[in-house]
């Protein structure tokens, strides 16, 4: 049985040994760290890995102005009283879950000071407002993720963070399995998604050239849904894929000459 499948997960079309990978990490107590572009599967990779352990998931999307305090918890204000209210990552840390921080690299720099206990032999979470010190028990994952494409001089995975970790690269699947992933989760036939996959795959061969970066499974699942729903095609791909790749006019025209070729 293909348990990626099983109705009761979220879908997710395993490429290699990933999934064994990530239970093994999580048996012996390992934190993990997926690289790879945007809209590849990696938020949805640990959707499923977390829902097949039966283990609770908090997913912090991480940004600019993320901190550890964020991350840890703080003295919020309620009913007139002051109390101490976990943030995503303690909670984690107190349920033995696993904690998924996404896009890693863009939050602030204090946030690896307080991950780094984590991703040791110590496990443990230092809440310097209660004074705390918390054993992570044998449950609790940490899963962190990075787009390399992104990377530059102010915003950069340490190596000293890096190597805590063990890593998995993702990438875009091959089109016979990006097919049946699109198929699977907008409902719209194979035959009529292999054009919209074709279509990436040239798109792709763009990216670091007119655009940043290449079509994601994400956008083509998008317009896939959106024509399942008897959106006409052109109308699909202008609002699912040329519009949220490039703001710029002539590659946005280039898109459309794309998809005129491809779809005739």
């Amino acid at each position: 049985m293909n348990i990626a499948n099983t109705p009761s997960l979220p879908f997710y079309q395993a490429t290699g040994r990933e999934c064994d990978l990530f239970e093994t990490a999580y048996d012996n107590g390992l934190p993990l760290l997926l690289k790879g572009p945007t809209g590849c599967g990696k938020t949805r990779f640990v959707e499923h890995m977390a829902a097949r352990m039966g283990k609770p998931l908090y997913t912090v999307a991480c940004h600019d102005d993320l901190s550890a305090a964020d991350l840890i918890g703080r003295y919020l204000l309620k009913g007139g009283e002051t109390v101490w209210v976990d943030g995503p990552l303690t909670r984690a840390v107190r349920e033995g879950g696993i904690c998924y921080l996404d896009e890693v690299v863009e939050a602030r720099k204090d946030v690896t000071v307080v991950l780094h206990p984590l991703t040791d032999t110590r496990r443990t979470l230092m809440i310097d407002r209660t004074g705390e010190e918390l054993v992570a028990p044998k449950g609790f994952m940490l899963v962190a993720s990075y787009n390399p494409g992104y990377q530059n001089v102010l915003k950069r995975l340490k190596p000293s963070t890096r190597q805590r970790f063990l890593s998995i690269s993702f990438d875009f699947p091959d089109p016979e399995t990006e097919i049946a992933v699109v198929a699977q989760e907008s409902r719209l036939e194979p035959g009529r998604v292999a054009p919209l996959v074709r279509l990436a795959g040239h798109i792709r061969k763009l990216s670091g050239m007119d655009l940043e970066e290449g079509v994601s499974t994400r956008l083509l699942i998008y317009a896939a849904t959106l024509m399942a729903g008897g959106m006409g095609v052109e109308h699909a791909l202008e609002a699912a894929v040329i519009e949220p790749l490039s703001d710029e006019p002539d590659v946005q025209q280039s898109l459309r000459d794309l998809v005129s070729t491809i779809y005739g």
